[in-house]
């Protein structure tokens, strides 16, 4: 029976090949659209899952206390004390980590040199998480202070092979390292990424802020693993117990917890110390539009389908006739739905290999399908069935339903509300769904650019940054002359931090006239040298720049705006501020720039004066040079002071349009597949004009006959379906007005939802489904009369 119902599926396919060409390239762009976003879902939800049981792997964060016992911010920072306390003091912990957060270090082959990603680690990390040792053992790769382990990338880099088991890499110009171990490469949804791990003893050794058990820098992570019968709740009021017991508790005390490492990437916000969400909403909204894409190819499958109801209808019923039962029938349409179905899925998949470099290099990822994982296979195979027992369901139950009487007699009639209402509701579903990513991307585009063109607060045009490694921290004044008299840079400064920057928040400050004990609010601090507003170009409401000229500004401030409002300062130049336990006075008030998100107000900030904190070289460019001449000089001269580290310059504006990756990802993918949306749409509606035109075949040519115009008859057909299009616009606008209204209110800074976004969504649908139903309907009011007539 099913070979039988295959040959006739086949030999259907191959005599309407138009309608069979329209379902395959409609499944096939929903399938291949469908598939190209359930692959970033999969890459978005499995960040951080690579850990052995990483449901039992815990990140230690910190809650930041504020005003009336609230939680002012949570992070994943936390201080060199707390992992050795965990481990001593509770039972359910297998295993504690102490890592740093990782930066760019220079690791060097002879002159084989690179700036890579580093971290280090204690010993643990290898039982935690699952590396894949190409040379070396885990158990003993860091047990050696001078030791270092390679992803199997950054041993060819710089060997050219992943032989390399014992032999020397020198880390920073300073220390020889010995490799102890090489891995496979990190994949890239792992926030916990490296190309060299080194070990936490030596980590010791280089930075004594690591050594020093302290619970004040809150400079470090701290990773958990739990036994898998734990409860964390009870192992969380266990920490706060500790936590209170060891050190002293005082208003800026700050509580640890632990929480999933593996759910901060999509449910990492917080508020009031709770976990509210976060990225998962932009990955529950890329699921909606997964599924709702698929559905509309779906629908264009049924509503073809249906349209050719009339060349089948004699089929039906002669099988009827002659003892055919009806689902005998529904398994033979179900058939036909899966043969086109798997040729879809063929043509998706080539469509899917085509199209995922380009869509990689727009979201700056590397996706891709591996056809020897079963898994995939799995999924694939999963959305194939349910694709096509879907597409085919509705076509199968309708034309199975057929009297044969009225099939034999060509009088196929459409009886009750499911036959007529369905379809459309189904297209009005369709365009619904349209309409609303049309107006989701126009607001989603409206406020990158509103937040683009909102002035981060100085001039970001010619600055540029390098990090000051290795000769740079002792010989900037030397670095500096040598530049300004190059003319590439008309001023710079060092500082602590880059312009851009996250971290380096505090609270140990306190003021005169202050109202309460302790300070409960979150400051930011920068160190700098000379010249820093000079360079920024941040503009100065109050005072002045540090000067040479001046001796006392060794412990002068400058003072954001609103870092004035919170002193209550009404004249704020010379007051005094405690920072540290140090005293120090304000001798300039700047306006408030955007150092941190631009969708939010950031912190206070205050910048003093330490030429010892080093970390960045801002420089301000001489207009009067081209760029490149510019660069070029820059690059030459730091290489003359620096001749261990490759130069590396970073435009300052390229840092801020960074901040804008998340919406840009989620307006890229609304557009894209909006587009889509529109275009699979379109075909389902071109399909449900064709089946009208059928059914109407005979009243179109008689009123030909009686003197019917072309446009007459355009207007009868197509004035059905432009109803359905507006009753879509009137039911899809309050909807769009009410979810992005809301999406706008996650922002602190967002653009409103203008007036005009409804009618050009609505406009731009008309006239698509426009120009899609007068192409069928032109072409059957064209068509002879005699033709429409001649089977009577």
């Amino acid at each position: 029976m099913f070979k039988l119902n295959l040959k006739i599926a086949l030999r259907n396919l191959w005599k309407n090949k138009i309608s069979s060409l329209i379902n395959v390239i409609g499944l096939a762009i929903g399938l291949a659209a469908c598939l190209m976003l359930l692959l970033y879902v999969s890459y978005e939800w499995n960040f951080d899952k690579q850990a052995r049981n990483y449901e039992n792997v815990y990140m230690a964060m910190t809650n930041v206390p504020g005003d009336n016992n609230k939680i002012n911010a949570t992070f994943n920072g936390s201080t060199t004390a707390l992992g050795p306390l965990l481990k001593q003091n509770l039972p359910e912990v297998k295993y504690v980590v102490r890592m740093d957060y990782g930066k760019k270090s220079l690791i060097a082959n002879g002159q084989n040199s690179y700036k890579k990603n580093s971290k280090f680690a204690e010993p643990d990390i290898l039982k935690m998480y699952d590396y894949k040792f190409i040379a070396g053992d885990a158990t003993t790769a860091l047990n050696n202070p001078l030791s270092v382990i390679l992803t199997e990338s950054t041993a060819k880099t710089l060997f050219g092979t992943t032989d390399v088991l014992n032999k020397s890499v020198r880390y920073q110009d300073k220390e020889n390292l010995i490799v102890t171990g090489v891995i496979r490469d990190l994949p890239e949804n792992s926030s916990n990424r490296f190309d060299f791990l080194m070990p936490w003893s030596f980590y010791e050794i280089v930075d004594e802020s690591a050594k020093s058990l302290n619970w004040t820098n809150y400079s470090f992570v701290t990773i958990v693993t739990l036994a898998a019968d734990a409860n964390v709740d009870l192992v969380n009021r266990k920490i706060e117990a500790l936590v209170k017991a060891n050190t002293e508790q005082n208003g800026q005390s700050q509580p640890n917890f632990l929480y999933q490492a593996s759910k901060l990437h999509l449910f990492g916000k917080f508020e009031n110390g709770k976990a509210v969400g976060g990225d998962i909403e932009q990955i529950y909204l890329f699921v909606g539009l997964a599924i709702g894409i698929l559905l509309i190819a779906c629908i264009n499958f049924m509503n073809m389908a249906t349209a050719k109801s009339e060349k089948r209808a004699k089929e039906v019923g002669i099988k009827k006739t002659i003892g055919a039962n009806r689902s005998s029938l529904i398994f033979q349409f179900l058939t036909e739905s899966m043969v086109l179905t798997l040729i879809a899925v063929i043509l998706a998949i080539a469509l899917l290999e085509v199209c995922l470099p380009a869509f990689n290099h727009l979201l700056n990822i590397n996706l891709g399908i591996s056809y020897f994982n079963l898994p995939s296979w799995i999924g694939i195979l999963g959305i194939v069935t349910a694709t096509g027992l879907i597409a085919g369901s509705y076509p199968a139950f309708y034309l199975s339903s057929f009297n044969p009487i009225q099939t034999l007699k060509r009088k196929i009639t459409a009886n009750g509300f499911l036959n007529i209402s369905l379809r459309q509701v189904l297209v009005v579903g369709q365009f619904c769904f349209a309409i609303i990513l049309i107006i989701s991307t126009l607001v989603i585009y409206r406020q990158i650019q509103y937040i683009k063109n909102k002035p981060v607060g100085f001039d970001v045009n010619t600055l540029v940054e390098i990090p000051q490694d290795g000769e740079l921290k002792t010989k900037f004044d030397l670095f500096k002359t040598e530049l300004l008299k190059s003319g590439a840079v008309t001023s710079m400064y060092q500082s602590s931090v880059s312009l851009s920057h996250r971290g380096r928040n505090f609270m140990d400050v306190a003021w005169d006239g202050m109202n309460k004990p302790e300070n409960t609010v979150m400051f930011n601090q920068v160190a700098t040298t000379y010249d820093f507003i000079k360079t920024n170009g941040i503009k100065l409401l109050q005072g002045r720049d540090f000067s040479k000229n001046f001796a006392s500004d060794t412990s002068g401030l400058l003072v954001s705006a609103s870092e004035v409002k919170v002193f209550g300062y009404k004249n704020p130049i010379g007051k005094r501020v405690k920072i540290f336990g140090a005293n120090a006075y304000i001798i300039g008030v700047f306006d408030d720039y955007v150092w941190d998100s631009p969708y939010k107000s950031n912190n206070p900030q205050v910048v003093f004066l330490n030429p010892a904190q080093t970390g960045t070289i801002t420089m301000r460019l001489n207009n009067q040079n081209s760029l490149q001449s510019n660069v070029e000089t820059i690059n030459k001269i730091t290489k003359v002071f620096n001749p261990a580290y490759p130069a590396e310059i970073t435009f300052i504006n390229s840092l801020y349009q960074d901040k804008y990756k998340s919406e840009k990802t989620l307006g890229i993918l609304s557009n894209l597949f909006g587009g889509l949306a529109i275009f699979v749409s379109c075909l389902g509606l071109f399909g449900l004009v064709t089946y009208s035109a059928e059914q109407r075949t005979k009243e179109f040519g008689i009123r030909k006959v009686l003197g019917a115009s072309v446009a007459n008859l355009m207007q009868l057909l197509s004035f059905s379906f432009i109803k359905m299009i507006i009753v879509a616009i009137i039911i899809a606008s309050p909807i769009s007005y009410f979810a992005m209204g809301k999406w706008l209110s996650n922002f602190e800074f967002h653009t409103e939802f203008s007036w005009w976004i409804i009618p050009v969504s609505a406009v731009t649908t008309l006239t698509i489904a426009v120009l899609t139903v007068s192409f069928q309907a032109y072409k059957t009011a064209k068509a002879n009369p005699v033709n429409a007539l001649k089977y009577e």
